[in-house]
């Protein structure tokens, strides 16, 4: 799962990040109203957190412009605004949720999973493919009965071509699902992200096989 926390306090940003990481998601971090445009114009993103006092605007003023141009992306803000107003106006400007600081990280990472399940376009919460079962929500791989541990990287492209089944996913959408903006990532990373997670089923009964298409992307089949 990948998300966007904007907010421009650079050292509750960091924090954020850095649980959010450690619950093994990806995460990009900006501090404006002008870096959160870009970066949604040039990425998917699962979930947006969204500070309301940013330095060249108001929050609810982003989010009434993602809504007006039909973004769907699930809203959850982040606010010292605690007042029942404030909370009204983000509601009806199109958030999701609504979280006042100072709130803990159990609470952050559960509003998290709320709004997604919410979310009109969320995927089913179990991916499925012959005998392999991955649930992206909680970062669990299990084929059959026997919980299977991977990385978080390995889980990403695992649940983006699981998602995709039967269908090409292209490298550069395998890259958006797997880095942030941040991460410095060379032409080969996720060939040898794929090449790992191919090591591994390979050493499992899951009933399932990556194909690369060179030049072009992967694709995810069944094998039995």
């Amino acid at each position: 799962m990948r998300l966007l926390v904007i907010e421009d306090n650079v050292r509750l940003a960091s924090l954020i990040a850095r649980h959010l990481h450690e619950a093994g998601l990806t995460v990009d971090s900006v501090a404006s109203m002008a870096e959160a445009e870009a970066a949604l114009a040039v990425a998917s993103f699962d979930v947006v957190l969204l500070d309301l006092s940013l330095p060249d605007g108001d929050g609810q003023t982003l989010l009434a412009r993602m809504r007006a141009r039909g973004a769907n992306v699930p809203v959850l803000v982040i606010t010292a605004r605690g007042a029942v107003d404030a909370r009204v106006k983000a509601l009806d400007a199109g958030a999701d949720d609504y979280l006042v600081k100072p709130f803990s990280v159990e609470e952050l990472l559960a509003r998290i999973r709320a709004v997604r399940r919410r979310a009109p376009t969320l995927a089913p919460k179990r991916l499925v493919a012959g005998r392999a079962s991955l649930d992206p929500e909680a970062g669990e791989f299990e084929v059959g009965s026997e919980k299977v541990e991977l990385p978080r990287r390995e889980l990403a492209v695992l649940a983006a071509l699981l998602a995709r089944k039967g269908h090409v996913l292209r490298r550069e959408a395998l890259e958006q699902a797997v880095y942030s903006f941040d991460d410095a990532v060379t032409p080969n990373a996720v060939e040898a992200v794929v090449s790992r997670l191919r090591r591994r089923l390979a050493t499992t009964d899951a009933g399932i096989e990556i194909t690369a298409l060179r030049g072009i992307g992967y694709i995810l089949t069944e094998t039995t």
